[in-house]
């Protein structure tokens, strides 16, 4: 089976955060089920660079503004399309932001480009490929579906939300320039509320919708976690599922991994101390063998890190201790940093984000925080299992999904890997920390809990037997 998948990010050529590793790992993932995945991103600078052998497959006289080619060729084992457009993604940096932080205010054409890209290629553009399903991923890619369904048809069409409090959402007089039918512009199609919604329209359009967890699947069903398209999601219940992410178990190793001091494995797990020092060494903590917590997030409400920054104080007073990879919201920034000036050596902190760093953080850590308000799926608390650095993480989405609470009944029946918390305030967060400083303390307990993580299948087996059966039940269905 042929699958085009579309995505404005793919690790490891680009990342911003989960949804790259996402679009990266599938191929890989389904290949061994007979599904060969072809994917589409913009030619960003370092996606033209990484690209080897390419070749024009096809050509745009004037896509949004200027001349495009699709470049067919191979990345990383991958097996890609790139969308050159210069005056749309020759950008330096970051793919929606300008140097001042803030969206490129072109973002409306520069993704309406790459989904109808994604619409063509879909249908035929290419000599020689006809794809079985179109798979988009995300509000940048969602306007496909719509172009197909308001256009010449084309095949199935599934549509994977990673965080819906994303949704591309810009004022209808984008909507002449978008190159659909005026009876797009509908409640049953990509009209939102007087505006143009690309995500609303890729969810009324798409022949499927998944999202990356099950209980987020759920979630997203209410006013509290729906971000205002709750009603268009309960409408399209029966086409909407949850799969569970998985991660690249060959990249995320801690047997092998290049990125840190010292490999181990289950029978090994004493080397992490090796690691828990190189840490120590690269965030200037003082050297101590008690607890050390690690956060490797953006710094947003979302993410909790508003509350997270206001428990600090009590975290050092715990004897806890803390090294931090993140950036985000200016406030939220600068309490932390506020923090780690006052518990200098108690609190380490990086405000770029590093891979290979965040990989020696899972490897020597002794537990990540995840205080999510809302997690679609969440990949560092899968890390954390992977890597026997024991999550902490919120009650929500796919931090529900993914880790077993450790309270007594699952302690004694040998099934904990984590710690749970709810609701997501302040009181709540210091009594998981606290719970995670009691185990801690019992070596025996703590290193249970590290090895059943370590032993956890992660990996993306069972997803992507889930992809497959969905591709093949809509193929079917065509």
């Amino acid at each position: 089976m042929k699958v085009l998948a579309a995505a404005s990010e793919i690790y490891p050529l680009v990342k911003t955060g989960g949804l790259a590793d996402v679009v990266g790992a599938l191929p890989g993932a389904l290949q061994p089920r007979g599904v060969a995945i072809r994917t589409l991103v913009p030619a960003y600078p370092a996606v033209a660079k990484g690209l080897e052998r390419g070749s024009i497959v096809h050509r745009y006289g004037n896509l949004f503004g200027g001349p495009a080619t699709v470049i067919a060729g191979q990345a990383h084992g991958l097996d890609l399309l790139a969308l050159d457009a210069p005056h749309l993604f020759k950008r330096p940096g970051n793919p929606y932001l300008g140097p001042d932080g803030k969206d490129w205010p072109d973002n409306a054409q520069r993704f309406a480009a790459l989904a109808l890209a994604a619409a063509d290629v879909a249908r035929g553009a290419i000599k020689n490929y006809a794809p079985d399903i179109l798979h988009v991923h995300d509000w940048q890619a969602a306007l496909a579906p719509a172009y197909l369904k308001f256009g010449r048809g084309g095949p199935k069409t599934v549509i994977t939300i990673h965080n819906i409090a994303f949704q591309g959402q810009f004022p209808a007089a984008l909507f002449a320039s978008l190159k659909m039918p005026q009876a797009a512009f509908a409640i049953d199609g990509i009209e939102y509320y007087g505006n143009v919604g690309y995500l609303k329209g890729g969810l009324q359009c798409a022949d499927a919708i998944t999202t990356v967890s099950p209980t987020y699947a759920e979630e997203i069903r209410t006013p509290e976690f729906g971000m205002g398209l709750d009603g268009v999601l309960r409408a399209r219940r029966d086409a909407l599922s949850g799969i569970v992410n998985g991660i690249d178990t060959e990249v995320w190793n801690p047997a092998t991994d290049p990125n840190i001091a010292a490999a181990y494995d289950t029978a090994t797990l004493a080397k992490r101390e090796v690691n828990k020092r190189e840490i120590e060494k690269r965030f200037g903590l003082e050297r101590d063998d008690g607890m050390l917590y690690c956060v490797v997030s953006r710094l947003t409400g979302q993410k909790g890190m508003d509350i997270f920054a206001g428990v600090l104080d009590r975290m050092v007073v715990s004897g806890a201790r803390l090294a931090l990879i993140g950036q985000g919201e200016a406030q939220i920034e600068k309490d932390i940093l506020a923090a780690a000036r006052r518990h200098k050596g108690r609190i380490g902190v990086v405000t770029a984000y590093d891979e290979a760093l965040s990989h020696l953080l899972q490897a020597g850590a002794d537990a990540i925080l995840v205080p999510s308000r809302f997690e679609p799926c969440g990949l560092t608390q899968l890390y954390g299992l992977r890597y026997g650095c024991v999550p902490v993480v919120a009650r929500t989405g796919g931090l529900a999904d993914t880790i077993i609470d450790a309270n007594e009944a699952a302690l004694a029946a040998g099934v904990a890997t984590g710690i749970q918390f709810t609701p997501v305030d302040a009181t709540s967060l210091e009594n998981a920390m606290a719970r995670a400083m009691r185990l801690f303390a019992d070596r025996n307990t703590w290193r249970n809990l590290q090895r059943r993580g370590m032993r956890t299948d992660v990996s993306w087996t069972r997803s992507a037997a889930a992809y497959a059966a969905l591709y093949h039940k809509l193929h079917k269905a065509s």
